[in-house]
């Protein structure tokens, strides 16, 4: 077994819990699983799981290699799709994530638009929270991030491509509005890890009010919810058009709202070609808002 392979399995051990789910994962047997694993200390000299009842658990020392390890593969996946990428560009592959409210946003129409210029480049998205989308950069599991403002940590090992306006205000059902008081509403939070909650948290605070709470899955849910007359939610304004525009929401005026928020691109320090051609296509789709700030100071603020 290669060592890619044996760290696969550490990974897969560590993101399932157990030897048989990285088995499956892997669609290898559980002893293929423990010989790596196995092989894997013996390489490194170090016991990297112990075991716990019938199973297995990282040891202290897994805990730390395992990270090592998915930037190792997360690199090697990467030189591989940059090799690939400097031979042809348009045959090439793109790994992307974007946190969920882009993703149901503004991905679908781009990657759409993208993929009838270039039919040949193979796209793999994934969707998650604001909380998931960075370390994947970081661990250069994707090439390309859609999200706000990337961490402080981040910013001296990757790259602010393009920035698009984002606007954060309070919207509820029409009912709502005589009366309305911060302080006695229902507020729709979405879930943990999302940074619109985040950015809901904070103007709570500010506003110095501790109402009721309800917290729901999604963007799409907390949408709904506020359709359906729940409560009231901070939401991108650009998310809520169709429902702005019906008059099936309505926006509210809220001390320290709107709140600016804009989408950023960000790709590895060195992006691989098609990427590169993701990007390109993004900032020439004029109506989507992307503006080009790639000759800006790596780590300079961004409106």
């Amino acid at each position: 077994m290669t060592t890619n392979a044996r760290l696969r399995a550490l990974v897969e051990l560590a993101d399932t819990g157990s030897v048989r789910g990285a088995a499956e994962r892997l669609v290898v047997t559980e002893s293929s699983i423990s010989s790596a694993l196995r092989a894997l200390s013996n390489d490194i000299g170090i016991r990297l799981v112990d075991r716990h009842g019938r199973g297995v658990i990282l040891t202290s020392a897994g805990l730390r290699y395992v990270e090592y390890a998915r930037r190792i593969l997360g690199l090697h996946d990467e030189a591989i799709l940059a090799a690939r990428g400097e031979a042809d560009p348009e045959n090439g592959s793109i790994r992307l994530a974007a946190v969920t409210s882009a993703g149901e946003l503004l991905i679908p129409a781009a990657l759409a638009s993208f993929r009838a210029e270039y039919p040949g480049v193979i796209l793999h998205l994934e969707v998650a929270s604001r909380n998931a989308v960075w370390p994947m950069l970081a661990r250069h599991e994707v090439d390309l991030v859609v999200a706000g403002r990337p961490p402080d940590e981040l910013n001296k090992k990757v790259r602010v491509r393009a920035v698009s306006p984002n606007r954060l205000v309070v919207v509820g059902p029409p009912a709502v509005v005589q009366g309305f008081e911060p302080a006695t509403a229902t507020w729709l939070l979405r879930e943990p890890g999302s940074g619109t909650r985040s950015s809901l948290t904070t103007l709570l605070e500010e506003l110095d009010v501790v109402p009721p709470q309800l917290v729901l899955g999604s963007h799409g849910a907390v949408v709904a919810a506020a359709v359906a007359g729940l409560g009231v939610t901070l939401v991108s304004r650009q998310a809520v058009q169709r429902e702005l525009g019906s008059g099936a929401l309505v926006e509210l005026a809220v001390q320290g709202t709107p709140i600016n928020r804009p989408w950023h691109v960000v790709s590895q320090a060195a992006p691989t070609m098609s990427t590169e051609l993701l990007i390109n296509h993004l900032l020439s789709q004029r109506q989507l808002g992307w503006r080009d700030i790639s000759a800006a100071p790596r780590g300079a603020a961004i409106a």
